[in-house]
């Protein structure tokens, strides 16, 4: 048989709507994109503040390639400690509010790493039902008890951790902006419950680093709980523009990382110009409001045309769902769009409970009005807003 087998579940996986293909961007990354030579307004990135081509950015990593030369050459406990990653490790932890972070090449290492360092057989790690799939994954491989509570249910959090007193640690996970629904998690609610049941709290700030906060420091800083998360999951790949993840917390809990985290310990460094990017991307977003302030324009705009057409839309972050249903349904109206210039790929299981395949929109900060109008009107055009939901 061998693996004859994967051309039946590719076939499988195509009369189901569910097989995955992307599509190259030739060239840099913005509101316009170019594929097979044609320009795309793109809605389904998560470069929000629109720092992935920021020339402060690109510069930053050139001066580092000429300083440092690219790859690090070795994980971080061998040789591969270079002077940029302490010094990305030391604003991070200044930006976050922690006396110490750790840098790993992406954020899915990150949370995979934290996970399953802190919690193995014998312990429980609760979390949300709709967290990032790098959260599961590390829940699951930890193997420690795993148990999952409904969206945003701090009723069943809470009595999830009221039945589990036989075991050796607690840890709570989730994400404070969900990818792929956009909406908040209910952070104050969660510290309460944690710290009454004496387990340790891990949020993934991921998609809120750069967009939530006065300062731009994510849903902590938001919600005024600085000093108050156990374990702070961060990544550079969505509003810093960069690439690579983080956990920020305390010296103790990051010297332990260092020791028994197998996705830092095992895996060559971030090349130093990488983290010369992050770090330029850092500064930017501490010295330039006016960016947060574009992307919440922005957002605030959407959500205005949007409920003229859908009453009951809920809009909390850049991230934007619209719901379809089936996935060859999700698909057609994802092709249409991309038929009149708009990019936004369908999002379907298993990255999405069955029955809500979607279009993903994401907003950045330097998409213009007339980029959102048009977004609408073509969302018009296809079928897919008519005032008839409003009513």
């Amino acid at each position: 048989m061998g693996i004859d087998f994967i051309l039946d579940e590719l076939a499988d996986l195509q009369n189901r709507s569910l097989l995955r293909e992307y599509k190259t961007i030739e060239g840099a990354q913005g509101p316009y994109v170019h594929i097979n030579g044609k320009l795309y307004l793109s809605f389904c990135s998560n470069n929000y503040l629109g720092l992935a081509n920021h020339p402060k950015i690109k510069q930053a990593a050139i001066e580092a390639i000429h300083q440092y030369g690219w790859g690090a050459g070795a994980s971080r406990l061998v040789s591969g400690t270079m002077i940029l990653h302490q010094e990305l490790e030391k604003k991070i932890a200044e930006f976050k509010g922690t006396e110490a972070a750790l840098l790993f090449p992406t954020g899915y290492m990150a949370n995979l790493g934290a996970l399953c360092a802190l919690v193995s057989k014998g312990d429980i790690v609760i979390g949300d039902k709709l967290n990032h799939a790098s959260i599961i994954d590390g829940c699951r491989l930890s193997a420690a008890t795993f148990r999952v509570y409904p969206h945003k249910d701090v009723g069943q959090l809470e009595s999830l951790l009221q039945r589990s007193s036989e075991y050796r640690r607690k840890l709570v996970v989730t994400d404070s902006v969900f990818s792929m629904d956009g909406d908040t998690a209910p952070l104050t609610e969660i510290v309460s419950i944690a710290k009454r049941h004496d387990a340790v709290l891990m949020v993934d700030d991921a998609h809120a680093m750069g967009v939530f906060g006065k300062q731009g420091k994510g849903l902590i800083e938001h919600y005024g709980l600085e000093g108050k998360i156990d374990v702070i999951m961060g990544s550079f790949s969505k509003a810093i523009g960069s690439i690579g993840g983080f956990i920020a917390g305390s010296k103790p809990l990051i010297d332990f990382l260092k020791n028994k985290s197998r996705s830092f310990i095992y895996t060559t460094a971030l090349p130093p110009a990488v983290c010369a990017a992050s770090l330029a991307g850092l500064t930017l977003i501490q010295e330039d409001a006016s960016l947060i302030d574009s992307l919440w324009r922005n957002i605030t705009s959407l959500k205005t045309r949007l409920l003229q057409f859908m009453n009951t839309i809920s809009v909390e972050s850049p991230i934007v769902p619209l719901i379809v249903g089936s996935a060859e349904d999700a698909v057609n109206v994802a092709t249409k769009l991309y038929e009149n210039g708009i990019l936004i790929p369908a999002i379907r299981p298993p990255t999405v409970p069955p029955g809500t395949s979607r279009l993903r929109i994401s907003l950045m900060a330097t998409h213009s009005e007339k980029d959102i109008n048009r977004l609408i009107e073509i969302l018009q055009y296809v079928g897919f807003l008519t005032h008839e939901r409003a009513t």
